[in-house]
């Protein structure tokens, strides 16, 4: 008997999927719960026992604030997501928005004028005095404050605590099946392998973050895509149940997110930084400080890019970014109990995302840079109407 590659592969394969998504960190995850509520069969294919990878090593915050214009509408669907799934799921998220703290004058027109300059797009923003903002958190370094920029549509979680409990309730409530420790190594449309076993799919999403060798990696190196190894730290947990309330950020920020880019005013300020703080701009720092729901504060980060990713953490870096922390936080207990890096995909022409159909059938999705808490949900719900999601009894080849 003539047994030709296509129907070996039949066979072999293990079972067959409406959706198969290669890659279980949030964005695969999202693209996961955006398939099975639309009622399709969908299979996850991670190759570690669990995510490990940019998931689990970031804030847990659901950052609206630093979206530009363009994919601000993304990031509050997102979030609008993201508060559904934490009620549905049993997992902590809480609205506590965020303050950008001023301390000098260029930090403060910044604010100003960005305020001024996007009234029509939706952010949900005002200026508070420095007695408001010392009110509302009492973390907050009265020393020199100017003013602040509230902010109300940030939320937190803890990475690690939702996405377990995230993709526990997809497997429990929508049925997506999670292949775990299984390592895709060929696609093939409509097949994808891993070691010995084969599966079929009628759609398969690429969603391998920083991963670009493994599949596609001639078409990823066509991209302006790169990678970006960033340090945190976390505290313990602060004690008597002490609140952060907002997560705080302060001017370094400011330089660092799109959303703020626009504003003639930054000019200045990247001025004084570059000028003053040109260590702070060589690592790429800007810092942010969050609580999660155990009382640990988590605190971050710096900027490396390149392909080529250091795997040595610098001490030096981390006491940059703690030493800015002091700035303007006051924090009751700064004992560090953990520090990590972690490792994303960079677009470096400054788009957000990054989606391609490299053979029918087949979607990679990828090059949402730091920001896949923030667009996971919004993005994977476009990209389920590009592919045609939406309409289950139609082949989606």
């Amino acid at each position: 008997m003539i047994v030709n590659l296509q129907n070996l592969q039949f066979m072999l394969a293990q079972d067959t999927f409406d959706i198969a998504i290669i890659g279980g960190g949030i964005i695969g995850t999202a693209h996961a719960y955006e398939a099975a509520r639309r009622g399709l069969k969908v299979a996850v294919f991670e190759r570690h026992p669990r995510p490990v990878g940019a998931t689990v090593r970031n804030f847990g915050m659901i950052w609206p604030i630093g979206q530009a214009a363009t994919t601000f509408e993304r990031a509050m669907r997102s979030r609008a997501t993201w508060l559904i799934l934490a009620r549905e799921a049993n997992f902590w998220a809480k609205p506590c928005g965020s303050l950008h703290l001023a301390y000098h004058n260029d930090e403060l027109d910044v604010m100003n004028e960005f305020i001024q300059t996007t009234r029509s797009v939706g952010y949900q923003v005002e200026i508070w005095s420095p007695e408001k903002t010392v009110a509302k958190s009492k973390t907050v370094n009265p020393i020199g404050l100017k003013g602040a920029m509230w902010s109300a549509t940030e939320v937190n979680i803890d990475p690690r605590e939702a996405t377990e409990k995230l993709q526990q309730y997809l497997r429990q409530v929508w049925n997506v099946t999670f292949f775990y420790q299984t390592a895709i190594v060929h696609v093939d449309y409509p097949y994808l392998s891993g070691g010995a076993k084969t599966w079929k799919a009628n759609h398969i999403i690429v969603c391998s973050g920083a991963d670009f060798e493994t599949l596609y990696p001639q078409i990823y190196a066509e991209q302006p895509i790169t990678k970006c190894k960033l340090q945190m730290l976390r505290t313990v947990p602060q004690e008597n149940n002490v609140q952060l309330g907002p997560n705080l950020a302060a001017g370094l920020t400011l330089q660092h997110y799109a959303s703020f880019a626009h504003c003639k005013s930054l000019v200045r300020l990247k001025t004084r930084f570059a000028r003053d703080m040109a260590e702070y701009n060589k690592w790429g720092i800007h810092v942010l400080l969050s609580q999660t729901h155990s009382g640990e504060l988590t605190i971050g980060d710096s900027h490396e890019y390149g392909l080529s990713v250091n795997p040595f953490d610098r001490a030096d870096i981390n006491t940059l970014i703690l030493n800015y922390l002091q700035r303007f936080a006051k924090i009751q207990n700064p004992s560090i109990q953990e520090t990590w890096h972690g490792v994303y995909a960079k677009l470096q022409n400054g788009a957000t995302s990054l989606v391609l159909h490299p053979t029918n059938g087949v979607t990679i999705v990828n090059g949402v840079g730091g920001a896949g808490m923030t667009l996971s949900f919004g993005l994977a719900d476009e990209v389920a109407e590009i592919i045609g999601m939406d309409k289950p009894s139609v082949n989606l080849v």
